[in-house]
């Protein structure tokens, strides 16, 4: 009993804070942060790691054209996406990325939907990265040529077993996962500076190799503007060279502020974001145009195709042929490391949206606001996922490709809107251009590898099936994070508890009147047998926008006539009526005891407003709700319905 106790202990670490402010990689208060470079060292693993075959893809999409391709790449790099995630961070710096950006853009169940949706694709691109990139570090280490044999055929073991070893390390702890993405990072780029390095000196060492290329360019395609044309259609295909973007901002909580940070303006924490993407985003793109050019000037074209021995490795297959087996074997198992830990970047990316907002909204279980929990959930999704596509690295390809351009689509969008919003014109117009670009390449990607949209679809529907069935299961739950009382509401509690009772009647609000207070008194006294000689207090809620679950009450006391009232604002009658005399409770140590009158209409319909609009059959749920949360009867507030 005593070791189950300890494991569920260690389990629920961080579950202890319900307002979401809990340890972990989506805490808004972690025990420790980090310089910004050690934070982009991790979403660089995922980033970074498409070196690994961003190069054999871009070859074998736009074949001679590859460095002209890869360099509309880059410019859409420093040009769109930077600048996009560069406001981002400006505009959303709690981690919550462009996510939250768009939400506050919807009021009500749009934007509660439109965030579920989001979260879909973010799904996709995140559980995604770790398969696929898992399924590729296997390829990589079957494709060695110093592979043991029992390597060929045990893709999906091997895949498994990597998946299973990353969750193990965020099990472990976030802090060993950035330490590990620190050295992994370093490592794979400093190999990376040497492969590339002696590829270009080999590249001047034979200059026929440029003059072959340059021929067989003119040959195949004699001007200039088809060169771009294609270099623009082809595109869509190496969009995944922009994946880290979504989780570099998504991670800032982690990274190191200044002294005089504060929780409304970290402008310290906004400055390291913005040098950790802007110092990513240009070692990538010089990897990436320096490695297209050396790797289409050496390479055949013949051996980027399937089953070529530069197939989804060009970097390996320059790093044997130019620096021998045994630099390219360690190349090799630097490159495989960083496949593998690429899911890192994904993992602590889902780690920190996915309890940002699911819980809050009520569409998630409590235990997943702990970490070890959700990383467990994540491996076994990533596991159902591996044995699904058999750790096919091309299968899966659509469907990230598919969460990154969405995304990367959705902030572009945000990012205008918010310029519009501020009139700024010229950024205005320069995030709608970008956007467009962004927009178009999503649809030309779906279009083309419609299994993406397909798979994202299966993610969407299952998170709004879970979060529709989560918010029914809470619906009884005590929603408030906390609840406050000005210093008249408190008055009006205290003086009433001092003469041994509190008593309480529920009013729905109409005109505020003295009348239509004097109304509602004399009715309860009058219906519910309320001595004339004892106090009331009539308290009222005013609703908000039901789609918020968690709230912070904040009670005001006001006299009208000779009418004691307190108000409160929320999106949830009875959920907030049970907190709020639970608080009366806990303050003045006398139970109160509250009177309603039977909502009218069929109890069927009142249930489903109750749970779409946050009134309806309130004297009922709120009795449920204080049943839920106070099982000692001597200690639960009463009910009395006339």
């Amino acid at each position: 009993m005593a070791g189950r106790q300890r494991f569920r202990t260690w389990l629920l670490t961080g579950l202890s804070d319900s307002t979401g402010t809990h340890q972990g990689p989506h805490a808004v208060r972690v025990e420790r942060t980090h310089s910004w470079w050690r934070v982009m060292c991790l979403t660089g693993v995922d980033y970074f790691s498409t070196l690994g075959y961003q190069p054999a893809i871009a070859a074998l999409a736009a074949g001679l054209i590859s460095p002209f391709a890869t360099v509309v790449l880059v410019v859409l790099t420093l040009a769109g996406a930077l600048p996009i995630y560069r406001r981002v961070a400006e505009e959303s710096f709690r981690g919550s990325g462009s996510i939250a950006m768009l939400e506050r853009l919807l009021p009500w169940w749009a934007g509660k939907l439109l965030v579920l949706v989001l979260l879909g694709f973010a799904a996709t691109d995140f559980i995604i990265t770790i398969t696929l990139s898992a399924a590729d570090a296997s390829a990589h280490a079957i494709e060695n040529p110093f592979a043991p044999a029992w390597f060929h055929g045990n893709e999906v073991f091997i895949t498994l077993l990597l998946v299973g070893l990353l969750g193990a390390v965020f099990l472990m702890g976030f802090r060993e996962a950035i330490g590990i993405a620190v050295l992994l990072v370093a490592v794979y780029l400093a190999q990376n500076v040497i492969v590339v390095s002696v590829s270009i000196v080999e590249v001047f060492l034979h200059p026929l190799d440029v003059t072959d290329w340059w021929a067989a360019l003119n040959a195949e395609h004699g001007n200039p503007w088809i060169i771009v044309g294609i270099a623009l259609l082809v595109f869509p295909k190496l969009a995944l060279g922009l994946s880290g973007f979504e989780t570099g901002v998504a991670l800032m909580p982690q990274i190191t502020g200044k002294h005089d940070d504060t929780e409304d303006r970290p402008q310290g924490r906004i400055v390291g974001a913005k040098r950790l993407l802007t110092t990513a985003a240009i070692i990538m793109s010089v990897f990436l145009i320096t490695s297209s050019v050396v790797t289409t000037f050496l390479i055949p074209q013949a051996e980027f195709q399937a089953g070529g021995a530069a197939n989804g490795r060009a970097l390996a297959y320059l790093a044997h042929e130019y620096l021998g087996p045994a630099f390219g074997t360690v190349y090799a198992i630097s490159t495989i490391l960083i496949l593998w830990f690429a899911g890192a970047s994904a993992m602590a990316g889902l780690l920190n949206l996915v309890p940002r907002y699911l819980p809050h909204y009520g569409m998630a279980p409590n235990w997943v606001r702990a970490v070890r929990p959700l990383v467990l959930v994540f491996t076994a999704i990533a596991f159902l996922i591996t044995i699904i596509f058999q750790a096919d690295v091309d299968a899966q390809g659509g469907a990230y490709a598919t969460g990154v351009l969405v995304l990367i689509s959705s902030a572009a969008i945000a990012v205008t809107l918010s310029s519009h919003r501020k009139q700024q014109r010229r950024q205005t117009v320069a995030f709608a251009t970008v956007s467009v670009v962004f927009i178009y390449t999503t649809v030309a990607n779906i279009f083309e590898r419609p299994d993406g949209i397909r798979i994202a679809a299966l993610f969407i529907a299952g998170i709004l099936v879970v979060s529709l069935v989560s918010r029914v299961q809470r619906s009884f739950q005590v929603r408030a994070t906390s609840v406050t009382f000005d210093a008249t509401a408190r008055r009006f509690i205290t003086e009433d508890a001092q003469l041994g009772e509190v008593l309480i009647i529920a009013n729905e609000p109409d005109d505020r009147s003295g009348e239509e207070y004097r109304k509602k008194t004399d009715d309860e006294r009058r219906l519910s047998h309320i001595p004339s000689t004892s106090s009331t207090i009539i308290l009222e809620v005013h609703l908000t926008d039901s789609s918020d679950f968690e709230e912070d009450l904040r009670v005001e006391g006001v006299d009208v006539d000779k009418y004691r009232v307190m108000r409160v604002a929320s999106g949830n009658v009875p959920n907030t009526l049970a907190a709020v005399l639970l608080g009366i409770r806990d303050i003045t140590g006398v139970v109160p005891t509250i009177y309603f009158e039977w909502t009218e209409g069929n109890p069927i319909s009142n249930m489903f407003r109750f749970l779409v609009t946050g009134s309806g059959e309130v004297a009922p749920v709120t009795r449920e709700v204080l049943r839920e949360s106070e099982t000692d009867l001597k200690r639960r507030p009463q009910v009395h319905v006339s």
